[in-house]
């Protein structure tokens, strides 16, 4: 049996991948003094509710090697293999726990891919090599096709507030409190594992314009989904897809960003995630 194995950076949801027969890594959210796993002990709407009304920022923390072993350890008695995809090693270092814990367990039935994004996208490819397993693709070979994906994914993320990137340690004070002045809505992609920017939007309207305009510029895998994304507040995103379907482009589904990069990112976020044909340049 080949059972797949992700962390809480995918916001896959728990029960869904339950359901999946999916391993399950949270990471640890902490506020405070208190500390929540992931998706298991702290659901999205209690964690935007504390991000948004409390002074309280939280921290985030990957899962340790151990939570993996437990995983390996059970899919080596029982002879199975496992294929694990994290979120990029450029945003976080679950990779490396996962490696780690490979290591410890000495099984030559564990495969591990550094996605190189995060969010949906790793739910995307997670699904992929799920229905790969299912047409009767061994390991290697749907290893080999998931890790083709990388570089073709493509996250286009409108951040609605800056003060998250600022208390994150990703922009100073000042840099946080002139843009928000500026109603700065800066677009975000994580090409190649690294969080970078690829616009900036005075005003939610032209975010929206800019992701919209992003979009089109990509060449579509067109097996695989368009989902939309969005962080505590749908109406930023239900405006975007309405924009989206006024040019003619539907979206499959829409998702609510986790407590691992909802952290970052902040409340009202809104974008799309896709698949294209090719890789970045």
């Amino acid at each position: 049996m080949i059972k797949f194995l992700v962390d809480s950076g995918s916001d896959y949801d728990v029960k869904e991948a339950e359901e999946k027969g999916i391993y399950f890594a949270p990471l640890s959210v902490t506020f405070g003094e208190e500390t929540f796993q992931d998706g298991i002990e702290l659901g999205r709407k209690e964690f935007y509710d504390r991000l948004v009304h409390q002074d309280q920022f939280p921290k985030t923390a990957q899962p340790s090697p151990e939570t993996f072993l437990k995983f390996f350890n059970e899919a080596k008695e029982n002879g199975d293999e496992v294929i694990g995809v994290c979120m990029s090693s450029e945003i976080s270092g679950t990779y490396q726990s996962a490696n780690i814990a490979k290591e410890m367990c000495e099984y030559d039935g564990i495969y591990l891919i550094d996605s190189l994004t995060a969010i949906y996208c790793v739910k995307m490819m997670v699904d992929f090599g799920i229905q790969l397993r299912d047409e009767g693709k061994t390991a290697k070979e749907i290893v080999e096709e998931i890790t083709a994906l990388k570089g073709k994914m493509n996250v286009i993320l409108a951040v609605d507030t800056l003060d998250n990137l600022y208390k994150g340690g990703r922009l100073t004070k000042m840099e946080a409190g002139i843009g928000n002045l500026a109603k700065l809505k800066p677009i975000i992609s994580i090409p190649e594992g690294k969080v970078i920017m690829l616009k900036k939007c005075i005003g939610r309207k032209k975010a929206m314009a800019g992701v919209i305009e992003l979009f089109k510029q990509i060449d579509l895998d067109e097996r695989f989904p368009v989902y939309a994304m969005y962080s505590y507040d749908v109406t930023n995103m239900e405006t975007m897809i309405e924009k989206f379907a006024e040019q003619g482009i539907i979206i499959d589904k829409s998702y609510e960003i986790g407590p691992t990069i909802g952290t970052h990112v902040g409340a009202g976020s809104f974008g799309v995630v896709c698949v294209g044909k090719r890789n970045y340049e």
